[in-house]
């Protein structure tokens, strides 16, 4: 097992929570974290790329790059390929499939890559290749570098694990966690999200304060691998780093139906003791607790669910709410349109740029302090 071997690991994220993220890992003690578009860069060695699935909350997917070279013409693809220890990484018993893209190469073609790829792992190991393996082998040509990558996730890492109801437009979890990170959540102040769906953001600051791991209910890509050590994995699992947290999150929603919802997920990721659920009307809520924490809430958008203009009065009540009862209080709201962040009359700071979203490109506005 080459558990000491130095590469680089790509963990991605949603352009424009790119320094979000770096920030989050340089926290969890990984080395050298860089940001580049679509995400960060480390470098380390397999127990890394393990720690960073179990351990990292804002990332989608984490690639362990495993070979790069210079590549003009198919031919030398396929030389090339055939020279990457395909035997200390894939097992000959357990599927596999290629994901390919080229962008200004000579190399254009990313059917034609993907194939000269598989037939080199083919030739070299006798793995099988199928369309809907878990196990994915990533190539990306860029400008005749072809870099190619394990993807050690498999699901993508929104997927806990222990959440099954979701709401008609879910944030994802990790996307979720990058909001609470960039409106300087640390798991030591209440939480509150008065609009909370399906749960995820008081789910996820239970989590953060809790110092529960993300990674804890789900199994990975990674696992399939011939350097895998089930003996050291199953080592890094159990060490527990959970703490009771020193302050409880909160969430409320005017559909019953939410609460529920809201409810079950937490019981399933084990936050049920730090978590409180009520059903109330946007215009009827009020502080859940007597210290002043963060307001962080995902409202209905127009394109999402209903017509803008008639979410205009839903703002402008929540804006009302916030100024007349949550003094002291921090607010961090998620849109798609300033149109409507700005009917809340909240005195929001200057915002960040907007960031892709389930087709849309959603904004995180943030207050100072409420006076």
């Amino acid at each position: 097992m080459t558990q000491d071997r130095d590469f680089e690991i790509f963990l991605a994220t949603a352009p424009g929570q790119e320094d979000a993220l770096c920030g989050e890992i340089r926290l969890k003690g990984f080395r050298q974290p860089h940001a580049v578009p679509g995400g960060v860069v480390i470098r380390g060695g397999w127990p890394e790329v393990w720690r960073a699935n179990l351990w990292v909350r804002g990332a989608n997917r984490i690639l362990a790059r495993i070979d790069a070279f210079k590549v003009v013409h198919l031919a030398q693809l396929d030389h090339r390929a055939r020279l990457v220890p395909w035997a200390g990484l894939l097992r000959p018993d357990i599927p596999f499939r290629v994901e390919a893209s080229c962008t200004g190469s000579r190399i254009y073609h990313a059917g034609a890559a993907a194939e000269r790829i598989e037939n080199a792992i083919r030739k070299t190991i006798g793995a099988p290749c199928s369309t809907d393996a878990e196990l994915t082998i990533r190539v990306r040509i860029d400008h005749d570098l072809c870099t190619i990558s394990i993807d050690s996730s498999g699901d993508l890492l929104h997927r806990r694990g222990h959440k099954q109801a979701v709401n008609r437009a879910p944030m994802r979890e990790t996307m979720a966690s990058l909001f609470l990170l960039q409106c300087g959540y640390d798991g030591n102040e209440p939480v509150f999200d008065p609009m909370c769906g399906s749960g995820t953001f008081v789910i996820e600051a239970a989590e953060i304060a809790a110092r529960l791991n993300p990674g804890r209910s789900r199994h990975f890509a990674f696992e399939h691998l011939a350097n895998f050590d089930e003996a050291a994995w199953q080592k890094m699992r159990d060490v527990r780093s959970m703490r009771v947290p020193a302050s409880r999150s909160y969430g409320s929603d005017r559909d019953a139906g939410a609460i529920t919802m809201s409810r079950a997920n937490a019981e399933r990721a084990g936050v049920t003791p730090w978590t409180t659920f009520q059903q109330t009307p946007i215009s009827d809520v009020r502080p859940p607790c007597d210290t002043p924490g963060l307001v962080i809430v995902n409202p209905p958008y127009g394109t999402r669910i209903g017509d803008r203009t008639a979410l205009l009065p839903l703002y402008r009540a929540f804006g009302r709410t916030l100024a007349t009862h949550f003094s002291g209080w921090r607010v961090g709201l998620v849109t798609t349109e300033s149109g409507l962040a700005h009917a809340t009359g909240l005195p929001f700071l200057p915002n960040t740029a907007p960031i892709p979203h389930g087709g849309l490109r959603v904004t995180l506005f943030q207050t100072a302090p409420l006076a």
